[in-house]
């Protein structure tokens, strides 16, 4: 009886502790989304719990609760700097999709021409092609030339004499068709060294290509369709220029 009434003041004393601390206020945490932000502005650190206004043109950083880094947030841009920007990131755009062009034309090359026998064939298909050509300019060249020949025998009545207007005429005709025909067949023998050059360059590029070498990294030259390259004429401002030692 005297141990339970001794207990009985302990008792509640120990209820009441336990009631206080379960109303006690729990510590303050760090609300979950919020960030630190810091930043160093003329030697000395700021920090605030939201970017800082002073520090627009400065890098800042932004933390997280803990103190680890979240990421950097960089200085506001001029609108030089920004226009300077884009202009780099349009530039590095025309890069990459030259790039992937010419990975596109050396891959369908291949495709094309998988060995040198089948590029052989295709080079004389389009050689024939253009002989076939020139042999016509040169016959119909031959041909006008006959039908000049009575013409100028014709002619030969009238030396020192003005030549009679149909005559003059055929002549005239003959003149202009003969210049035409013989420029013609001038372009087609260009034309027909044209085809065999593209083809010596296609075979030289198909070389490097069946022995391994990367597609698109031979660069645009070599039986390749012209191709706008960016990076022949890079912008100072994206790639400034290595001092020479």
């Amino acid at each position: 009886m005297g141990f339970e009434a001794a207990a009985g003041p302990r008792a509640c004393a120990l209820a009441l502790l336990i009631v206080a601390m379960g109303c006690a206020p729990l510590p303050v945490q760090a609300q979950p989304g919020r960030f630190i932000y810091s930043c160093v502005l003329n030697g000395k650190t700021i920090t605030r719990d939201r970017l800082i206004a002073e520090c627009i043109n400065v890098e800042q950083r932004q933390l997280n609760p803990d103190g680890s880094l979240n990421r950097i947030i960089p200085p506001s841009q001029s609108a030089e700097e920004k226009a300077n920007q884009e202009e780099c990131e349009r530039e590095a755009g025309v890069i990459e999709s030259d790039r992937r062009e010419l990975v596109r034309r050396d891959r369908t090359l291949m495709t094309q021409f998988p060995d040198e026998a089948r590029h052989k064939l295709a080079r004389e298909k389009a050689l024939d092609d253009s002989r076939k050509a020139v042999r016509l300019s040169e016959e119909r060249i031959k041909l006008l030339q006959i039908e000049r020949k009575p013409m100028l025998d014709e002619a030969e009545f009238y030396v020192g004499k003005p030549l009679p207007a149909k005559l003059k005429q055929q002549l005239d005709n003959n003149d202009a068709s003969l210049e035409a025909q013989k420029a013609l067949a001038q372009n087609q023998q260009s034309e027909f060294v044209r085809i065999n050059g593209v083809f010596d360059l296609q075979l030289a590029r198909l070389k490097k290509l069946w022995v391994g070498v990367a597609p698109g990294s031979l660069g645009p030259s070599g039986g390749q369709a012209p191709v706008i390259a960016a990076a022949s004429t890079p912008n100072t401002k994206c790639h400034p220029a290595v001092p020479r030692k």
